[in-house]
């Protein structure tokens, strides 16, 4: 699997859920290098999702922007599957 299969397939199951608001950033001369491939934005938390396959990782700019988020009270993660994507949004509907 490419990991634009996997993005495609986390904003398939995203579209699923009441009330939340996704988009997916696009890479390119455009665009802000390092910042997750889906920005959330569910229950007044802001969340970044870096979708990587196989033994893809993030790169270091990316785990350095993800930290950043992280440090300013967001939260950022990198996922491999829908069900690691479920998982956190399930988590904050418990809350």
């Amino acid at each position: 699997m490419k990991e634009s299969d996997l993005i495609k397939q986390i904003s398939t199951y995203l579209k699923t859920v009441p009330n939340l608001f996704f988009w997916k950033e696009h890479g390119g001369m455009y665009g802000t290098a390092g910042i997750p491939d889906i920005i959330v934005c569910y229950k007044g938390r802001f969340i970044g999702f870096e979708a990587k396959v196989g033994k893809n990782t993030e790169t270091v700019l990316q785990e350095q922007t993800i930290k950043a988020i992280l440090r300013a009270g967001g939260y950022a993660l990198v996922v491999r599957s829908v069900k690691d994507v479920r998982e956190i949004i399930e988590a904050f509907e418990r809350e």
